[in-house]
Protein backbone atom coordinates (compact mmCIF):
# COMPACT_ATOMS: atom_id res chain seq x y z
CA UNK A 1 0.00 0.00 0.00
CA UNK A 2 3.03 2.28 0.99
CA UNK A 3 4.97 1.57 -2.40
CA UNK A 4 1.39 2.32 -4.34
CA UNK A 5 1.04 5.46 -2.10
CA UNK A 6 4.59 6.62 -3.22
CA UNK A 7 4.39 5.49 -6.53
CA UNK A 8 1.14 7.38 -7.11
CA UNK A 9 2.65 10.49 -5.08
CA UNK A 10 5.72 10.32 -7.37
CA UNK A 11 3.14 10.30 -11.02
CA UNK A 12 1.55 13.40 -9.18
CA UNK A 13 4.55 15.50 -9.14
CA UNK A 14 5.82 14.16 -12.30
CA UNK A 15 2.24 15.22 -13.70
CA UNK A 16 2.67 19.03 -12.49
CA UNK A 17 6.48 20.01 -12.14
CA UNK A 18 8.65 20.87 -14.95
CA UNK A 19 10.62 18.28 -16.12
CA UNK A 20 14.07 18.43 -14.11
CA UNK A 21 16.93 19.41 -16.57
CA UNK A 22 14.25 20.43 -19.30
CA UNK A 23 16.05 23.29 -21.61
CA UNK A 24 14.97 26.66 -20.81
CA UNK A 25 14.40 28.86 -24.08
CA UNK A 26 12.96 32.46 -24.61
CA UNK A 27 11.72 33.29 -28.37
CA UNK A 28 12.57 36.60 -30.00
CA UNK A 29 11.10 38.35 -32.73
CA UNK A 30 13.30 41.77 -33.39
CA UNK A 31 13.98 44.09 -36.51
CA UNK A 32 17.26 42.87 -38.34
CA UNK A 33 20.32 44.45 -37.62
CA UNK A 34 19.32 45.41 -34.12
CA UNK A 35 21.25 43.78 -31.38
CA UNK A 36 24.66 43.03 -30.89
CA UNK A 37 24.51 39.23 -31.59
CA UNK A 38 27.45 38.29 -28.28
CA UNK A 39 24.67 39.83 -26.19
CA UNK A 40 22.76 36.70 -26.84
CA UNK A 41 25.71 34.65 -26.61
CA UNK A 42 26.15 36.38 -23.29
CA UNK A 43 22.44 35.87 -22.08
CA UNK A 44 22.45 32.81 -22.77
CA UNK A 45 26.15 31.74 -20.73
CA UNK A 46 24.85 33.94 -17.55
CA UNK A 47 21.48 32.11 -17.60
CA UNK A 48 21.28 28.75 -19.29
CA UNK A 49 18.11 30.52 -21.72
CA UNK A 50 18.69 29.31 -25.33
CA UNK A 51 17.96 32.40 -27.50
CA UNK A 52 15.57 31.78 -30.27
CA UNK A 53 15.93 34.83 -32.54
CA UNK A 54 14.25 35.65 -35.44
CA UNK A 55 14.05 39.20 -37.18
CA UNK A 56 11.33 40.97 -39.90
CA UNK A 57 11.90 44.46 -41.40
CA UNK A 58 8.21 46.12 -41.35
CA UNK A 59 6.15 46.63 -38.39
CA UNK A 60 3.07 45.37 -40.16
CA UNK A 61 5.13 42.21 -40.82
CA UNK A 62 4.97 41.73 -36.82
CA UNK A 63 1.67 43.04 -36.65
CA UNK A 64 0.42 40.42 -39.04
CA UNK A 65 2.21 38.08 -36.96
CA UNK A 66 0.38 39.03 -33.45
CA UNK A 67 -3.01 39.65 -34.85
CA UNK A 68 -3.08 35.74 -36.26
CA UNK A 69 -2.43 34.62 -32.70
CA UNK A 70 -0.68 32.03 -31.70
CA UNK A 71 2.44 33.86 -32.62
CA UNK A 72 5.46 31.43 -30.76
CA UNK A 73 7.30 34.22 -29.65
CA UNK A 74 8.53 35.73 -26.10
CA UNK A 75 9.52 39.13 -27.30
CA UNK A 76 8.37 41.29 -29.50
CA UNK A 77 9.55 44.93 -30.37
CA UNK A 78 6.82 47.31 -31.81
CA UNK A 79 7.03 50.88 -33.21
CA UNK A 80 4.99 52.87 -30.70
CA UNK A 81 3.29 54.10 -33.60
CA UNK A 82 1.91 50.45 -33.64
CA UNK A 83 1.50 49.88 -30.02
CA UNK A 84 -2.58 51.59 -29.08
CA UNK A 85 -3.86 49.46 -32.05
CA UNK A 86 -1.96 46.47 -30.49
CA UNK A 87 -2.85 47.06 -27.41
CA UNK A 88 -6.42 47.60 -28.31
CA UNK A 89 -6.54 44.73 -29.96
CA UNK A 90 -5.37 42.43 -26.91
CA UNK A 91 -2.44 40.98 -28.68
CA UNK A 92 0.30 42.21 -25.78
CA UNK A 93 0.22 41.48 -22.11
CA UNK A 94 0.78 44.35 -19.72
CA UNK A 95 4.43 44.22 -18.25
CA UNK A 96 4.99 43.81 -14.27
CA UNK A 97 7.76 46.23 -13.91
CA UNK A 98 8.60 45.11 -10.62
CA UNK A 99 9.76 42.37 -12.10
CA UNK A 100 12.24 44.39 -14.09
CA UNK A 101 15.11 45.44 -11.67
CA UNK A 102 16.38 47.60 -14.07
CA UNK A 103 13.32 49.11 -14.98
CA UNK A 104 14.88 51.86 -13.06
CA UNK A 105 17.28 52.74 -15.38
CA UNK A 106 14.54 53.86 -18.31
CA UNK A 107 15.34 57.47 -19.15
CA UNK A 108 12.53 59.32 -18.08
CA UNK A 109 11.97 61.52 -21.44
CA UNK A 110 11.89 58.62 -23.49
CA UNK A 111 9.03 56.86 -21.05
CA UNK A 112 7.19 60.08 -20.81
CA UNK A 113 6.81 59.97 -24.90
CA UNK A 114 6.09 57.01 -25.08
CA UNK A 115 3.26 57.05 -22.86
CA UNK A 116 1.13 59.02 -25.32
CA UNK A 117 0.89 55.64 -27.11
CA UNK A 118 1.09 53.10 -23.71
CA UNK A 119 -0.92 55.16 -20.96
CA UNK A 120 0.90 54.56 -18.00
CA UNK A 121 3.49 52.82 -19.69
CA UNK A 122 1.88 49.32 -19.30
CA UNK A 123 2.65 47.30 -22.09
CA UNK A 124 6.00 48.49 -23.50
CA UNK A 125 9.47 49.55 -22.18
CA UNK A 126 11.57 51.13 -24.60
CA UNK A 127 14.54 49.45 -26.36
CA UNK A 128 15.50 51.85 -28.70
CA UNK A 129 14.57 55.28 -30.19
CA UNK A 130 15.37 57.15 -33.56
CA UNK A 131 15.07 59.48 -36.24
CA UNK A 132 14.06 59.57 -39.61
CA UNK A 133 16.44 61.50 -41.77
CA UNK A 134 18.42 61.33 -45.12
CA UNK A 135 21.62 59.09 -45.47
CA UNK A 136 24.06 60.25 -48.36
CA UNK A 137 26.86 59.50 -50.38
CA UNK A 138 28.98 62.94 -49.28
CA UNK A 139 30.86 62.68 -53.34
CA UNK A 140 28.74 61.89 -55.03
CA UNK A 141 25.78 64.65 -53.52
CA UNK A 142 28.40 67.16 -53.92
CA UNK A 143 28.87 66.60 -57.17
CA UNK A 144 25.45 66.57 -58.31
CA UNK A 145 23.76 69.03 -55.88
CA UNK A 146 27.01 71.19 -55.20
CA UNK A 147 26.32 71.13 -51.39
CA UNK A 148 25.21 68.31 -48.44
CA UNK A 149 21.77 67.72 -47.83
CA UNK A 150 20.47 69.83 -45.32
CA UNK A 151 16.73 70.14 -46.15
CA UNK A 152 14.09 67.74 -46.98
CA UNK A 153 13.83 70.13 -50.49
CA UNK A 154 16.45 68.41 -51.77
CA UNK A 155 15.18 64.72 -51.97
CA UNK A 156 11.03 66.09 -51.83
CA UNK A 157 11.19 68.03 -54.92
CA UNK A 158 10.66 66.15 -58.28
CA UNK A 159 13.54 68.42 -59.65
CA UNK A 160 15.82 68.01 -57.36
CA UNK A 161 15.65 64.31 -56.76
CA UNK A 162 16.14 63.62 -60.57
CA UNK A 163 19.37 65.34 -60.31
CA UNK A 164 20.47 61.96 -57.47
CA UNK A 165 18.27 59.32 -59.76
CA UNK A 166 21.12 58.06 -61.99
CA UNK A 167 23.21 57.33 -58.71
CA UNK A 168 20.56 55.66 -57.20
CA UNK A 169 17.78 56.37 -54.29
CA UNK A 170 16.23 54.25 -51.90
CA UNK A 171 13.10 55.40 -49.96
CA UNK A 172 11.93 53.47 -46.61
CA UNK A 173 8.72 50.71 -47.34
CA UNK A 174 6.92 52.27 -44.20
CA UNK A 175 3.65 54.62 -44.68
CA UNK A 176 3.94 55.70 -41.52
CA UNK A 177 7.43 57.58 -41.58
CA UNK A 178 6.83 58.88 -45.40
CA UNK A 179 3.30 59.84 -44.90
CA UNK A 180 4.56 62.03 -41.53
CA UNK A 181 7.29 63.06 -43.60
CA UNK A 182 5.79 64.28 -46.58
CA UNK A 183 2.56 65.94 -44.58
CA UNK A 184 5.51 67.98 -42.24
CA UNK A 185 7.11 68.80 -45.61
CA UNK A 186 3.76 70.10 -47.01
CA UNK A 187 3.40 72.55 -43.97
CA UNK A 188 0.47 69.88 -42.91
CA UNK A 189 -0.14 68.43 -39.37
CA UNK A 190 2.27 65.02 -39.54
CA UNK A 191 -0.73 63.40 -37.42
CA UNK A 192 -3.24 64.22 -39.65
CA UNK A 193 -5.74 61.39 -40.53
CA UNK A 194 -8.00 63.99 -43.32
CA UNK A 195 -8.57 62.36 -46.13
CA UNK A 196 -7.18 65.44 -48.37
CA UNK A 197 -4.14 65.79 -46.85
CA UNK A 198 -3.24 62.03 -46.76
CA UNK A 199 -4.23 62.46 -50.58
CA UNK A 200 -1.49 65.62 -51.02
CA UNK A 201 1.03 63.90 -49.33
CA UNK A 202 0.60 60.80 -51.39
CA UNK A 203 1.03 62.51 -55.00
CA UNK A 204 3.82 64.11 -53.39
CA UNK A 205 5.47 61.03 -52.97
CA UNK A 206 4.25 59.43 -55.99
CA UNK A 207 5.65 62.47 -57.71
CA UNK A 208 9.23 61.10 -56.54
CA UNK A 209 8.58 57.38 -57.56
CA UNK A 210 10.12 57.30 -61.13
CA UNK A 211 13.04 58.66 -59.57
CA UNK A 212 13.11 55.91 -56.56
CA UNK A 213 15.25 52.88 -57.59
CA UNK A 214 13.76 50.78 -54.54
CA UNK A 215 11.11 50.96 -51.70
CA UNK A 216 12.61 48.87 -48.48
CA UNK A 217 13.18 49.66 -44.97
CA UNK A 218 16.59 47.28 -44.47
CA UNK A 219 18.59 46.66 -47.83
CA UNK A 220 19.94 50.52 -48.09
CA UNK A 221 22.57 49.89 -45.03
CA UNK A 222 24.79 47.75 -47.84
CA UNK A 223 23.52 49.31 -50.41
CA UNK A 224 25.01 52.38 -49.30
CA UNK A 225 27.90 50.92 -47.85
CA UNK A 226 28.72 49.23 -51.43
CA UNK A 227 28.15 52.60 -53.08
CA UNK A 228 25.53 50.94 -55.43
CA UNK A 229 23.21 53.95 -54.30
CA UNK A 230 23.92 57.43 -53.09
CA UNK A 231 20.96 58.60 -51.34
CA UNK A 232 18.48 56.81 -49.12
CA UNK A 233 15.49 58.20 -46.70
CA UNK A 234 16.13 55.81 -43.74
CA UNK A 235 16.58 55.49 -40.11
CA UNK A 236 19.40 56.98 -38.25
CA UNK A 237 20.84 53.60 -36.70
CA UNK A 238 21.17 51.59 -40.00
CA UNK A 239 22.70 54.90 -42.21
CA UNK A 240 25.23 55.10 -39.49
CA UNK A 241 26.05 51.32 -39.83
CA UNK A 242 26.01 52.03 -43.33
CA UNK A 243 28.54 54.41 -42.82
CA UNK A 244 30.58 51.83 -40.47
CA UNK A 245 30.31 49.25 -42.86
CA UNK A 246 31.63 51.67 -46.03
CA UNK A 247 34.92 52.36 -43.50
CA UNK A 248 35.13 48.75 -42.16
CA UNK A 249 35.39 47.94 -45.58
CA UNK A 250 38.27 50.51 -46.69
CA UNK A 251 36.50 52.12 -49.55
CA UNK A 252 36.43 55.41 -50.34
CA UNK A 253 32.47 55.68 -49.70
CA UNK A 254 31.90 58.04 -46.92
CA UNK A 255 28.37 58.34 -45.90
CA UNK A 256 26.39 61.34 -44.11
CA UNK A 257 23.40 61.20 -42.23
CA UNK A 258 21.09 64.52 -42.10
CA UNK A 259 18.38 65.62 -40.05
CA UNK A 260 16.43 68.11 -42.26
CA UNK A 261 16.48 71.78 -40.70
CA UNK A 262 12.35 71.74 -41.26
CA UNK A 263 12.04 69.02 -39.03
CA UNK A 264 11.60 64.97 -38.49
CA UNK A 265 10.15 61.75 -36.89
CA UNK A 266 11.76 60.51 -33.97
CA UNK A 267 10.46 57.12 -33.30
CA UNK A 268 10.39 54.60 -30.55
CA UNK A 269 11.02 50.80 -30.63
CA UNK A 270 9.95 48.90 -27.66
CA UNK A 271 9.95 45.95 -25.92
CA UNK A 272 6.42 43.87 -25.60
CA UNK A 273 5.76 40.55 -24.69
CA UNK A 274 2.57 38.74 -26.76
CA UNK A 275 -0.38 37.69 -24.68
CA UNK A 276 0.48 34.29 -25.74
CA UNK A 277 4.00 34.10 -24.81
CA UNK A 278 4.61 30.65 -23.45
CA UNK A 279 8.31 31.43 -21.93
CA UNK A 280 6.97 34.55 -19.14
CA UNK A 281 9.62 34.31 -16.83
CA UNK A 282 12.78 34.22 -19.80
CA UNK A 283 10.77 36.96 -21.08
CA UNK A 284 11.01 38.72 -18.31
CA UNK A 285 14.68 37.84 -17.73
CA UNK A 286 15.45 38.94 -21.49
CA UNK A 287 14.01 42.10 -21.34
CA UNK A 288 16.08 42.96 -18.00
CA UNK A 289 19.12 41.52 -19.40
CA UNK A 290 18.72 44.28 -22.03
CA UNK A 291 18.10 47.28 -19.76
CA UNK A 292 21.56 46.53 -17.71
CA UNK A 293 23.31 49.85 -18.65
CA UNK A 294 26.10 47.85 -20.22
CA UNK A 295 24.25 45.80 -21.90
CA UNK A 296 22.24 48.50 -23.55
CA UNK A 297 25.44 50.39 -24.34
CA UNK A 298 26.96 47.69 -26.06
CA UNK A 299 23.49 47.12 -28.41
CA UNK A 300 24.18 50.91 -28.92
CA UNK A 301 27.32 50.41 -30.16
CA UNK A 302 26.71 47.71 -32.48
CA UNK A 303 24.01 48.77 -33.75
CA UNK A 304 24.15 52.92 -33.61
CA UNK A 305 21.11 53.66 -32.23
CA UNK A 306 20.04 55.51 -28.94
CA UNK A 307 18.70 53.38 -26.42
CA UNK A 308 16.37 54.34 -23.84
CA UNK A 309 18.90 53.37 -21.07
CA UNK A 310 19.70 56.27 -18.90
CA UNK A 311 22.85 55.44 -17.17
CA UNK A 312 24.15 53.70 -20.40
CA UNK A 313 25.53 56.61 -22.47
CA UNK A 314 28.56 56.85 -20.46
CA UNK A 315 29.59 53.51 -21.24
CA UNK A 316 28.73 54.66 -24.92
CA UNK A 317 31.97 55.50 -27.17
CA UNK A 318 32.29 59.21 -27.33
CA UNK A 319 32.18 58.73 -31.15
CA UNK A 320 28.85 57.05 -30.51
CA UNK A 321 27.42 59.06 -27.97
CA UNK A 322 28.69 62.70 -28.76
CA UNK A 323 27.21 61.87 -32.56
CA UNK A 324 24.40 64.27 -32.93
CA UNK A 325 22.77 61.80 -35.46
CA UNK A 326 22.59 59.03 -32.81
CA UNK A 327 21.87 61.52 -29.74
CA UNK A 328 20.22 64.70 -31.11
CA UNK A 329 21.26 67.89 -29.81
CA UNK A 330 18.34 70.32 -27.48
CA UNK A 331 17.89 72.31 -30.90
CA UNK A 332 17.12 69.20 -33.16
CA UNK A 333 15.13 67.63 -30.92
CA UNK A 334 12.62 70.11 -30.11
CA UNK A 335 12.06 69.73 -34.14
CA UNK A 336 11.36 66.41 -33.73
CA UNK A 337 7.89 64.67 -33.64
CA UNK A 338 6.21 61.33 -33.01
CA UNK A 339 3.33 60.36 -34.97
CA UNK A 340 -0.24 58.33 -33.17
CA UNK A 341 -1.03 55.48 -35.04
CA UNK A 342 -4.16 55.57 -36.92
CA UNK A 343 -7.43 54.08 -36.85
CA UNK A 344 -8.13 50.59 -39.21
CA UNK A 345 -10.13 52.67 -41.42
CA UNK A 346 -7.55 55.47 -42.14
CA UNK A 347 -4.95 52.29 -42.18
CA UNK A 348 -6.35 51.03 -45.04
CA UNK A 349 -6.43 54.09 -46.68
CA UNK A 350 -2.99 54.87 -46.16
CA UNK A 351 -2.23 51.43 -47.16
CA UNK A 352 -3.83 51.67 -50.54
CA UNK A 353 -2.08 55.29 -51.08
CA UNK A 354 1.16 53.85 -50.09
CA UNK A 355 0.43 50.98 -52.73
CA UNK A 356 -0.40 53.27 -55.36
CA UNK A 357 2.49 55.86 -54.67
CA UNK A 358 5.31 52.48 -55.06
CA UNK A 359 3.12 51.03 -58.22
CA UNK A 360 1.72 53.50 -60.13
CA UNK A 361 -1.60 51.61 -59.51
Amino acid sequence: MKRLLLACLLTLVAATSPVLGAERVVNIFNWSDYIDPSVLEDFTRETGIKVIYDTYDSNEMLEARLLAGDTGYDVVVPSATFLQRQIAAGVLQPIDRSKLVNARNVWPEIDSRLSRFDPGNRYAINYMWYTTGVAYDVAKVQERLGKPITSWDQVLRPENLKKLADCGVYMLDSPEDMFAIALNYLKLDPNSKNPKDLSRAASLLGSLRRYVKKFHSSEYINALANGDICVAIGWSGDSLQARNRAREAGTDVDIAYAIPTEGSLLSLDNLAIPKDARHLEEAYLFIDYLLRPDIAARNSIATNFANGVAPSRPLIDKAVANDPSVYPNDLTMRRLFTVAAPDQTVQKLITRMWTTVKTGR
